[in-house]
């Protein structure tokens, strides 16, 4: 399957030496959601940008729809719709006319039609006739949403979309991308909210300092990086781990009363039979256990701290 989105030895060197990417490689494949995830400055947005037309890169290659970003710029763009961080609006336009006019940009056919059920899909119709600058953050954000998908991409980039919007538009939105992924559009986000990502991508790629570090499906990620956490709650106190359990990676909590056991996601379960067997030979009675397993944030924040 050819990718649509292939990116090849990418680089970006800012004026005054700062390099912002360095030696990109990525494939993004049709009707995937890809969540690119990496810390404020890590270079998310500089990479999206230059696949987007709007800044140039100093040294590489990428194409979008199989068409060469710098040689065939115009039918790369067209293949691509962007939902920026900035709110960037048509302040005096109503939704309709703006949303009706970026569709035109791309050269597309007027379709009163799409930019209807775009507008109703993000719960826009009712606003259609009024004048953006009239509308709250929240709904001017759902705009850009419409605009973005105005033309019909077959790739959609949203940089940070949730950014300080409400939970009904997250909502909404998150439906409306499982809908253009159902419909084969690719999607690339980036997030600070990374649960979404967890509970999206089908695959992650993590950025630091320009460079990617880390490019994995989400469930193999959380298998092979995440930690499992068995937790005992004991009938009685204990002053410190028992002398046959100081092999294993248990922790006694503050107050003694809990003993708790880590270990990795791909372990098998002896572990957790030996630690329970050795307990019931030195007696230790425990009434109650829990059992959770890492979150996608927790893996992501180490891997941007290793």
């Amino acid at each position: 399957m050819q990718p649509d989105i292939s990116i090849k030895n990418l680089n970006k060197i800012y004026e005054g030496g700062f390099q912002a990417l360095n030696d990109i490689n990525l494939d993004i494949y049709p009707g995937e959601i890809f969540a690119l995830l990496g810390p404020n400055g890590a270079g998310k947005t500089t990479l999206i940008s230059i696949i987007c037309g709007i800044v140039n890169k100093s040294s590489g290659h990428a194409t979008a729809a199989g068409y060469d970003i710098v040689k065939e710029y115009r039918k790369a763009r067209e293949a691509i719709g962007l939902v920026p961080q900035e709110l960037n609006t048509d302040s005096f336009e109503t939704v309709w006319h703006a949303v009706s006019f970026s569709r035109g940009l791309f050269g597309k056919a007027p379709k009163p039609s799409h930019i209807e059920k775009v507008l109703k899909d993000l719960s826009l119709w009712d606003k259609r006739d009024n004048r953006i600058m009239s509308l709250s953050g929240g709904m001017k954000r759902r705009v850009m949403i419409a605009k973005a998908l105005s033309h019909e991409p077959r790739i959609l980039f949203l940089d940070e979309p949730t950014a300080g919007v409400d939970v009904e538009l997250r909502r909404d939105m998150w439906e409306m991308v499982r809908k253009l992924r159902e419909n084969g559009t690719t999607v690339i986000l980036t997030t600070h909210y990374i649960e979404e990502a967890e509970e999206m991508a089908d695959r992650i790629g993590v950025i630091r300092q320009g460079q990617i570090i880390l490019v994995e499906e989400k469930d193999r990620l959380m298998s092979k990086l995440g930690k499992k956490e068995l937790r005992l709650h004991l009938q009685n106190k204990l002053e410190a781990v028992p002398g046959e359990l100081t092999l294993e990676p248990v922790e006694l909590s503050e107050d003694g009363y809990q003993l708790i056991y880590t270990f990795d996601s791909q372990q098998q379960q002896a572990g957790v039979a030996r630690l329970l067997r050795t307990l019931g030979d030195l007696g230790i009675e425990y009434r109650d256990l829990q059992t959770r397993e890492s979150s996608l944030e927790e893996i992501f924040v180490g891997l941007v701290n290793e």
